[in-house]
């Protein structure tokens, strides 16, 4: 049986060593599971404290993705099996979330050059892994998203501080819409920051190996900003020549800050459903998913984003994970991913069944922290190392 992750170190013309992480599950579009998440932090730790690694590289095995998302089929069988014991009972997705986030965090505050190819899809916690890389790369073939309204979760792995700083507030459409978005949009959107065409990656890996490099014992500030400066220089290089062209986010971008300008969801979510019929595809499309999506979800998304909107990139991996903890205990998660993967008649009995049950009053239970009063958050030290 194939490892889930794969791992190589590749050496350069100057003796130092690029560290090359591959997730390795194309049959489900590289779904993150425990067992990744856990190599994952290991390997990318161990190469963080080795001098003679000079730069890291996390992408997907295959051609269609690079991160689909997380295990759903591990949460579904967790919340089945703990089913009305409360949210700190289950101890799979209390681990899988607390590990997920730390490694998410861990690529953020990572110490050398991590570059993330996001090829072909990139969604969910796909996302996450993509986000706090220093060098996000999408293909010329991306499609970025955050679909969890489709399956009763939110945009999580630190999305809603993500999402809190992109232009306007395109932000919060993409949580209530789980829109798709291009790779040019995925510039506008500060999801990425270059692009290559899959085409040219072999040879752009190739550039790689030729570059003076800068490490080895004792290595400080300096060697981490020309290899910033070597790794950038080379992306441009391999960029493709043809212009980005405006995407469908971007065309739009005027109607939607206006209106997720509204103060009230409840007009946002009424303004943003009469697009349904609108003559984009796009935009009708965005509309049709959020009406089809969990009302919960919409209004978790929406209190999430108010919540953290002045919050640290550490604190709200906290936050959200105990609305991720909420999610799997009384959420609409379960149902959401039934409809979706296991049942698979994409009808799902949301519950509450519409916005105005999903109050702001019942959303609250969504930031109760679970666990014994005399229990420390278990994402306390999370910034504090």
């Amino acid at each position: 049986m194939n490892a889930p992750v794969l791992f190589e170190e590749r050496f350069t013309d100057t003796g130092m060593r690029l560290g090359v992480a591959t997730l390795n599950a194309p049959q489900t579009l590289n779904g993150l599971s425990l067992e990744m998440v856990d190599l994952l932090d290991g390997q990318l730790r161990a190469w963080a404290s080795d001098n003679s690694v000079v730069l890291v590289i996390l992408q997907g095995a295959g051609e269609k993705a690079f991160c689909a998302g997380g295990d759903l089929h591990g949460l579904y069988r967790s919340m089945r099996e703990h089913a009305g014991q409360g949210a700190w009972a289950n101890t799979y997705a209390r681990t899988f979330f607390e590990h997920e986030y730390r490694l998410d965090y861990l690529i953020h505050s990572y110490p050398k050059p991590l570059l993330c190819w996001g090829r072909g899809i990139v969604m969910g916690g796909g996302v996450g892994l993509m986000m706090g890389a220093s060098h996000r790369v999408v293909s010329t073939d991306a499609r970025l998203a955050m679909p969890e309204i489709s399956i009763g979760l939110f945009p999580d792995v630190g999305a809603s501080w993500l999402l809190n700083r992109m232009p306007g507030r395109i932000g919060l459409f993409l949580a209530l819409t789980g829109a798709q978005l291009n790779a040019s949009d995925a510039f506008y959107a500060g999801m990425a920051d270059f692009r290559l065409d899959p085409a040219d990656w072999p040879r752009f890996c190739e550039a790689l190996l030729h570059q003076p490099w800068a490490g080895g014992p004792g290595q400080g500030l300096a060697p981490r900003s020309m290899n910033d400066g070597l790794l950038r220089q080379t992306l441009l290089a391999h960029e493709p020549a043809q212009p980005l062209e405006p995407g469908p986010l971007r065309q739009h971008s005027f109607l939607i800050n206006s209106i997720c300008g509204e103060l009230k969801l409840e007009s946002i979510y009424e303004e943003l459903a009469e697009l349904k019929h609108h003559e984009d595809p796009w935009l009708a499309r965005a509309a049709t998913t959020m009406l089809a999506g969990s009302p919960g979800s919409a209004r978790l998304a929406y209190a999430l984003q108010q919540h953290t909107k002045l919050r640290t990139l550490d604190d709200v991996f906290r936050i959200e994970y105990v609305a991720a903890l909420a999610c799997v205990a009384h959420g609409d998660l379960a149902e959401g991913i039934r409809a979706l993967l296991i049942d698979k008649d994409k009808s799902p009995k949301w519950s509450p069944a519409t916005l105005a049950e999903a109050s702001p009053a019942w959303v609250q239970k969504f930031f109760d922290e679970p666990w014994p009063q005399d229990q420390p958050h278990p994402l306390d030290d999370l910034g504090k190392a």
